[in-house]
């Protein structure tokens, strides 16, 4: 910023068309970047130490305050995405500020050589479309991290089956019979092995004794 602004106040431009340019699209560029990394690292330094929970929230504040922006600066925000031109006179050249027209504090502490009265308003709008993105992507990895330790998770407690095979096998008949897994759609003996599985257990034989016992 420092040899672009070097660089700008050894030129003149030659029409106004060149000036609203380098204003409206050149500059920015270079401001929305220093806005943007200066952001991000202030929100990783204020990242509050906690769970997935905690993060989740704190990052969809950051979202929030985005937002906010975009609510006070909706009229310019509509001027500027739909590629509009007929303010650009007043928005981008040097010295044609309007204090009509909800000027940022920012501006008065510049340099008027340097800055028009929405330039930085643009750069603001870039970096903060890199800020979300960053945001979201923070989220993203945030659910996939969620269902990772899910998918991971095991059970504190190892559950026996205690009771007698015969009860189990009567349980899982009843199971099948009432649908409840994959809405019906699965054999008793399927079911049958997903329990012996679970509970590390061999029904083997007393399956067939038991089908053999209901059809008599």
């Amino acid at each position: 910023m420092y040899n672009l602004k070097k660089l700008v106040s050894k030129h003149d431009f030659k029409t106004e068309a060149e000036e609203i340019r380098f204003f409206k699209e050149l500059k920015p560029q270079f401001t929305s970047k220093l806005i943007y990394y200066n952001v991000i690292f202030k929100i990783e330094m204020k990242k509050p130490n906690g769970g997935n929970r905690v993060l989740r929230k704190y990052y969809n504040n950051e979202l929030i305050k985005l937002k906010s922006f975009f609510d006070n600066e909706l009229e310019f925000y509509k001027y500027y995405r739909s590629g509009s031109v007929y303010l650009d006179y007043k928005y981008f050249l040097r010295g044609k500020f309007d204090i009509k027209m909800s000027l940022d504090s920012y501006y008065f502490e510049t340099d008027r050589n340097f800055s028009t009265s929405h330039d930085f308003k643009v750069a603001r709008i870039l970096a903060n479309d890199l800020i979300q993105l960053y945001l979201e992507n923070q989220l993203i990895i945030i659910e996939n991290k969620d269902n990772s330790e899910k998918s991971q998770r095991k059970p504190n407690l190892q559950l026996t089956w205690t009771a007698s095979k015969v009860a189990l096998i009567e349980l899982l008949y009843a199971l099948h019979n009432e649908g409840v897994f994959n809405n019906g759609a699965v054999d008793l003996k399927d079911i049958a092995e997903y329990f012996e599985h679970i509970f590390d257990i061999d029904l083997g034989q007393l399956i067939k004794l038991f089908f053999k016992n209901q059809f008599l």
